[in-house]
């Protein structure tokens, strides 16, 4: 078997060399792409190269014959079915990436027991489309897909750098005092044993606690009953929102993680009542893209039992 010469795509400009070999083979190492580099058998333009080169497009790389363990898989073959839910969940679409509205319940990405997920439902789109960030299973609203690695890249990279506004409803349990404020709570993972409460407030000295900010407002509330809040936040850690909400001594309506069984009042969806409304993101071709999602079914019905009017959301906006 020979070796491969694979060229570099146009927006896969800046990638690293080990980056773009895991998006070509998942399967390979860290240890094994830089022993390949450091012996000369992956090569850039016929150049020796270390594996924190960033390649440039149209750049030629070599790669040698690998074991069948790091073979990619064969594609899978498109789901009719699931090209037809994707099709139906879609608020924008281009040539580079496109936007959805999950449904709640749906996971974003498989596991133990778990037979459909978002993740798996992209193989039936030509090329594969890339999830760049997540929802919790029982969280809608608006997510986004890559449609090609190198937009891939750049949108990861905007979601870690806080390059993307995110703003999100909910349905909380209580009224927050203040009405309006901004919750700097650092999160520290729990362990296995703790069930669908995988986060919490750090406390004392927690060494690893990770940094938590989200800035919140209340649009409309029911009495000291129920509130209905709009979240930003401004970090992206595991039910950071969940949990913060829960700090303020509101808990998010229909969230059996991280609320008392009280929080849970009868004549309500037993669904978690969070939202993702709204997204701005950084386009690939320059300037913002700006997407919202209409509510899903169970929180229209919370909120007209409630009176809150939530306005019908915008058409998609390029600036």
């Amino acid at each position: 078997m020979s070796a491969d010469a694979r060229a570099v795509a146009e927006d896969e400009a800046g990638i690293r060399l080990d980056r773009w070999l895991r998006r070509q083979f998942p399967a390979l190492t860290q240890g094994v792409i830089e022993r390949l580099c450091r012996t000369g058998q992956v090569r850039v333009d016929g150049r020796r190269v270390v594996a924190a080169t960033r390649l440039a497009p149209g750049q030629a790389v070599r790669v040698p014959p690998l074991p069948a363990a790091a073979a990619p898989a064969p594609p899978a073959a498109a789901d009719p079915s699931a090209a037809a839910a994707l099709a139906a969940m879609v608020l924008y679409r281009d040539d580079k990436l496109m936007v959805l509205d999950k449904p709640p319940g749906l996971p974003t990405q498989g596991g133990p027991g778990i037979v459909r997920h978002l993740d798996g439902m992209l193989a039936a789109l030509p090329g594969r489309g890339r999830l760049v960030h997540r929802l919790d299973r029982e969280t809608s609203g608006v997510l986004v897909v890559a449609l090609t690695p190198g937009v891939a890249a750049k949108l990861a990279a905007a979601f870690r750098t806080r390059g993307v506004e995110k703003t999100y409803w909910a349905v909380v349990v209580g009224r927050p005092v203040p009405v309006a404020g901004r919750i700097d709570r650092p999160l520290v993972r729990l362990g296995p044993d703790a069930g669908a409460a995988r986060v919490a407030l750090a406390e004392g000295e927690a060494a690893a606690a990770a940094r938590a900010i989200t800035d919140y407002r209340t649009l409309d509330h029911a009495g000291r009953r129920f509130a209905w809040l709009e979240l930003r936040p401004l970090t992206g850690r595991t039910h950071q929102l969940r949990v913060h909400c829960a700090a303020l001594g509101t808990p998010i309506l229909g969230d059996p993680a991280y609320a008392e069984a009280a929080a849970h009042p009868a004549g309500f969806a037993e669904r978690l009542h969070l939202h993702a409304r709204r997204l701005v993101l950084p386009h690939p071709d320059g300037g913002t893209l700006a997407v919202e999602a209409a509510l899903p079914a169970h929180m229209q019905a919370t909120f007209r039992d409630l009176g809150f009017t939530a306005p019908a959301p915008k058409p998609f906006e390029r600036r």
